[in-house]
């Protein structure tokens, strides 16, 4: 099957495609350059098969796309969700760049239904001291967990973490733009407040004046609660 899904991908390789994500994903080394709708196709139909269990068992991390592939496929994958987990949890050490993160997040839609016992999932890779794990958990947050019930726990979360890596000080700022969208007022008042570092302020700032859904007196208020810069060095800089 390794072989097959292999020679599937090497098919689908776009060379044009390939040095325009290379560009984009440092740290995505081995890149065939498939193109992410074809990997989500190729993703349904193995996670349709009996076999799939045995693909993330066996498949191969040579190329950027097989590992994003075995992502997909979990996301895919029907299975109770302490199964779920499990693969999940197996996955998470492979994340190495931020596309096969956010990618993998936004593919495990069964968090929807299962928010709770997610949410305790997760408290560990938001306290972790590993760049992509507290990556994968700010993005989990971020994508599943902001509304009312839960939007106070994910800002205390994003004023707790301290990790130095780029990656993570950019999801805590992406996730404090969602809460805004999600509730202005609350968001603004919890940022007046916060003590995060002066980059992860300024980028949070940052990424929330730039969405659409955010009106002009509130970008004007924003705008003016910024810090002197402060730069994030990247891990792979």
């Amino acid at each position: 099957m390794d072989r097959d899904i292999r020679r599937a991908l090497e098919a689908l390789a776009d060379e044009a495609y390939r040095k325009f994500a290379s560009s984009l994903i440092p740290n995505a080394d081995h890149l065939l350059g498939v193109r992410l709708p074809e990997l989500r196709r190729l993703a349904k139909s193995i996670a349709r098969n009996d076999d799939w269990r045995a693909f993330l068992r066996h498949a191969d991390n040579r190329y950027f796309e097989e590992t994003m592939l075995q992502g997909m496929v979990i996301g895919y994958a029907r299975a109770d969700v302490e199964e779920l987990l499990r693969h999940v949890a197996a996955f998470v050490p492979r994340i190495d760049n931020w596309s096969v993160c956010d990618s993998f997040c936004a593919g495990l839609k069964f968090a929807k239904a299962h928010r709770r016992r997610v949410w305790d999932f997760l408290q560990p890779y938001l306290a972790s001291d590993r760049e992509f794990e507290v990556r994968f958990g700010v993005v989990m947050l971020l994508t599943y967990f902001v509304d009312d019930e839960y939007i106070d726990r994910v800002l205390e979360w994003c004023g707790r973490i301290r990790h130095d890596g780029y990656y993570a000080k950019m999801a805590v700022a992406w996730a404090i733009s969602v809460c805004f969208v999600h509730d202005p007022e609350r968001t603004m008042a919890w940022l007046e407040e916060s003590t995060l570092d002066d980059f992860t302020h300024n980028m949070a700032i940052r990424k929330t004046i730039e969405s659409r859904r955010v009106d002009a007196d509130a970008r004007n208020r924003l705008r003016g609660m910024m810090r002197r810069p402060v730069r994030a060095t990247r891990s792979d800089e």
